[in-house]
């Protein structure tokens, strides 16, 4: 059996907090507005701004995307504020070409809007709010990255 520090060599209290924080902002977001904070509605939101396409211009998007944008933005903030402050100034380093991080941002963006929302909008506000389709969403999301993950060490990936 592992033991914790060989999951969280790190430990785990900076986990606690961060889930504590996300809980406490998702849940001020929703009692003040009514709305759900998931990323991949202020990604199609944002869209709206430089999209004439129908399916941005719907009064959901149009409606939201001022206070959208700002969340999005606060996310990137956010984390480069901790990066050069608790973070030690050691940003997350990657061997991945920028054109295949963006590409899959793309496509994850485009694959999070026809799932109905994203990991965060499903796991976080879905699942928390009770939502059965979230439910069923977090598992189909599970379920596919623990078989991509096996297939991916199968064939020397990791």
């Amino acid at each position: 059996m592992d033991s914790i520090a060989q999951w969280f060599p790190m430990g785990w209290e900076p986990f606690l907090f961060g889930g504590i924080f996300i809980g406490l902002g998702v849940s001020v977001l929703f009692w003040l507005t009514g709305l759900i904070g998931g990323i991949s509605t202020a990604y199609t939101a944002v869209w709206s701004l430089v999209s004439r396409h129908p399916f941005f211009q719907h009064e959901k998007f149009v409606s939201t995307r001022n206070w959208r944008l700002m969340y999005g933005l606060g996310l990137i903030v956010g984390a480069v504020i901790f990066t050069y402050t608790l973070g030690g100034g050691h940003g997350f380093v990657t061997k991945v070409p920028l054109w295949q991080l963006f590409v899959g941002g793309i496509v994850g963006g485009f694959g999070a809007r026809m799932g109905g929302g994203c990991t965060s909008g499903h796991g976080i506000c879905g699942i928390g709010s009770g939502q059965l389709p979230s439910i069923l969403a977090v598992i189909i999301f599970l379920s596919t990255a623990i078989v991509t993950a096996h297939v991916v060490r199968a064939l020397g990936g990791f």
